[in-house]
């Protein structure tokens, strides 16, 4: 294991963090911000409680999980495709580091951002609404699996994108579409049953679920669920990302 090659991948990602702040941190933290003021509290001022919750402490665990989602695609994404857009990957290729050690420099990176932002994101809410964590082990092991998850996810879509347009297009069309409507803003027992069954083919509905459930202890989907869809997800990843170092793939000429 090349602890020093680990090392130089992951604080140059955190580097480049630090030089963005305005893009990295302020403007999740202030779009999640808006959200808190619009929905929470023009909104949630004239909404009941759902499922027992204040709806300006129910949408919570959603803002968070809908910028730790967006983040981690987007840092790991960025992190590795401009080492191809550049030319400077195979400067990386050809070092002493294997696949794995790149692929925890960069995926490590991205996660720890997500994570911190994440934090950063609970932190303001708190100005906001009042709310409790009922399992905060759990909540820590939800986000930390989420946020390595989807920065594998990121990273996978910076080696297949080819240009910029690329890069963006599955967060912003694939990705936020899904997150809104996997139950950030609301619970998907407010639904039709028919539309409650079609929302269980969303696969963010399990992870703002199982986030949710560790926050008030209610959750749409059971929580042994969302862990077991999270980690399936993961694997579907790691296995795309061997399969990536293996053949080559967008990598090599």
């Amino acid at each position: 294991m090349n602890l020093y090659g680990v090392k130089a991948i992951y604080l140059f990602e955190m580097a480049r963090a630090w030089r963005t702040l305005l893009q990295s941190v302020a403007s999740p933290v202030i779009s999640t911000s808006l959200y808190f003021i619009v929905f929470g509290s023009a909104i949630g001022s004239r909404m009941a409680q759902v499922d027992g919750v204040s709806y300006g402490a129910f949408i919570v665990p959603g803002l968070v999980m809908l910028s730790l989602l967006t983040q981690s695609i987007s840092n790991a994404s960025f992190g590795i495709y401009f080492p191809k857009f550049v030319g400077t990957i195979y400067e990386i290729l050809s070092a002493p580091v294997s696949p794995f050690e790149i692929v925890a420099g960069y995926v490590g990176a991205a996660a720890s951002k997500s994570i911190i932002l994440g934090a950063i994101i609970l932190a303001t809410a708190r100005l906001f609404v009042t709310f409790e964590i009922a399992h905060p082990l759990w909540m820590v092991a939800f986000l930390v699996l989420t946020a390595v998850t989807f920065s594998l996810f990121g990273f996978i879509i910076g080696i297949w994108a080819d240009n910029f347009e690329k890069l963006q297009l599955v967060p912003l069309l694939i990705v936020t579409p899904l997150t809104f409507l996997g139950g950030s803003f609301y619970s998907i027992h407010m639904l039709s049953p028919l539309w409650q069954k079609v929302t269980l083919f969303n696969p963010v509905v399990y992870l703002i679920s199982g986030f949710r459930w560790s926050f008030y202890g209610v959750s749409d989907v059971g929580v042994g669920i969302s862990l077991g869809m999270t980690l399936v997800f993961l694997g579907i990843c790691l296995g795309l990302v061997w399969w990536i170092f293996r053949s080559g793939y967008r990598l090599k000429a």
